[in-house]
Order: C-alpha cells, then structure tokens, then sequence
C-alpha cells in the first residue's frame, strides 16, 4: 500500500487529558515556568537542553517569544489540580508529506518529573501526531549520554534504532545523538495500555500508581 502523508502540521490547539492540560505557549506561562525552572534541583535539568536555566521571568518571556518565532511548536504543560504550567515540550521536525514528527525541546519540572503528567503529557502529543493528524512516525532523540531521557523513551514505548556520532555541536560540547521511535503500526496496542494506567482508578488517594505501565511484551 502506498504509504500516506499526515494531514498536516500540528496546529496550535488544546489537548486536554485528565491530569494535563497542553496549550500553546504563551507569554502567560513566563512566571510559572521561571518559578518552576528555579526550584531546588530544577536549573540542573536544563543540562541537556539548547538553552540554560532562565535567571528571571523576563528572561523567560524572551526565550518563550524566540522559539514562537521558530520552526518548533512549543506547549506549555498545565496542572489541571493547580492550574500552574510544569513544563514544556514540543512538535520538532515537523514532516507532514513524510508523516513524520518528533517531540523535543521537553522539560518536565521536578514537580511532574516521573508522574501521571509527564506521562500523559507524552501521551497526548502521541495521540494527537497518530490518531487525529495520521502521523506513521513519531520521534524522539537525546543526547546518547542522557541515560534518563534513554530510559524514558524505553519506558514510554519508543524503539531504539541507533546513534547518530557527533551529530551536533551542544553547549560548546559534541553531541551523539540517539535516536528513538514509535509507528502507526505499533500505536494501537501502546494507546491501550497507556489509557490504562492513565485511568484515575489505577492511582491511590496519594496519586501513586496501583500498576506499572507496560508498554513491553
């Protein structure tokens, strides 16, 4: 069969889930980003991104209204329970004629860092890419000494498919680029697994989970 290209880019909506809220980032998210960013332990996590860790919130407007002027998509990630924005992540490599996509630029605050948000943050986008635009490929990429993210794209269903040597030139320092994947083929059985650990009942009073999420034969 022929394959097909996806509908189009992603445009700049609301996804809802039952924990997150995903909107398109804004100028409003500056402070609550800047705040999340500078908590105990949160400029470390900015190790592995493009950018550093901003020293205010305007420094935080300045970089919000930079990669809005991009190629990138860029989501602020919201708490339903408290409203606040915890993160942010984005559409990169955007290829609709090749129904292709990758989530990048991902920074998940300590406060949703291995939770039901970053999950369902991850969730959404990869519902959004197969189901309502008919991506056949969606992409995610780290530095290939960035052990957690590798474990998180493990953990969340994407296969390994390599290395790309001195792929680029990050901080002053060379980057090896690994290289994950999910497809259309495979989303299927990973949607129905990821919709039943997102489900409220697999979560106790404490909002800890009752089950794992396998996403694994």
């Amino acid at each position: 069969m022929t394959p097909r290209p996806a509908k189009s880019a992603p445009a700049r909506i609301v996804l809802e889930g039952h924990y997150a809220r995903l909107e398109p980032l804004a100028l409003s998210h500056a402070a609550d980003l800047f705040a999340v960013a500078n908590l105990p332990g949160g400029p470390e996590r900015f190790r592995w991104l493009f950018s550093d860790a901003p020293q205010s919130a305007a420094a935080t407007a300045a970089w919000i209204e930079q990669v809005n002027a991009g190629q990138d998509s860029y989501v602020a990630i919201l708490d339903k329970a408290s409203g606040k924005a915890l993160g942010q992540q984005a559409w990169m490599r955007i290829r609709p004629e090749h129904g292709s996509i990758e989530i990048g630029g991902v920074y998940w605050g300590l406060p949703m860092a291995r939770s039901c948000l970053a999950t369902e943050a991850l969730f959404l986008f990869a519902r959004h890419a197969f189901d309502d635009l008919g991506y056949r490929r969606f992409e995610w990429k780290c530095n290939n000494a960035n052990e957690p993210s590798k474990a998180a794209a493990t953990r969340f269903g994407f296969t390994f498919e390599g290395v790309f040597r001195q792929d680029m030139i990050v901080k002053g320092l060379s980057r090896d680029t690994a290289w994950f994947s999910m497809l259309d083929s495979e989303w299927p059985a990973l949607r129905a697994e990821f919709e039943r650990w997102l489900a409220p009942d697999n979560f106790d009073a404490d909002g800890q989970q009752k089950t794992r999420l396998a996403v694994r034969s």
